[in-house]
């Protein structure tokens, strides 16, 4: 697994180094974030890092062969911002794990099992890059 945890202390470090308007730009609202980091990797799973349900499913993709990228919200310092932001997204409380494959959103663990277990994911997985076999 990928996880991407130091990537956020140069994006800040950046941001500071720039005028409050450029800063605001940079950081910017956490739906676009969230979709610049989802189209990064073939996939990318927002997950907390003490949360059962997402050492499972990274788990399965693992146990697939599959490298994902991680991103903890417990350990980014704007994570409470991303988690409210996958909220809205998602639709309800419950949000992590949430995945994106080829940069699109297949939801939270209930998708990705039922994804997984009708035989969609294998598919998904492939047309985005993370599977060869």
């Amino acid at each position: 697994m990928h996880y991407q945890t130091a990537s956020w202390g140069s994006y800040m470090s950046q941001a500071r180094t720039t005028t409050s308007t450029t800063t605001t730009t940079m950081i910017g609202d956490p739906l676009e974030r969230i979709e610049r980091l989802a189209s990064e990797n073939a996939v990318v799973i927002f997950s907390i890092s003490t949360c059962c349900m997402c050492h499972a499913i990274k788990r399965l993709f693992c146990g697939m062969g599959v490298n994902p990228t991680v991103h903890e919200l417990d350990e980014d310092p704007r994570g409470n911002e991303l988690e409210r932001a996958l909220m809205r997204l998602i639709g309800t409380n419950n949000v992590v794990p949430v995945v994106f494959i080829g940069g699109q959103l297949i939801g939270t663990m209930d998708r990705v099992m039922a994804c997984h277990i009708n035989g969609t994911l294998v598919p998904l997985l492939k047309q985005a890059g993370a599977l060869w076999l």
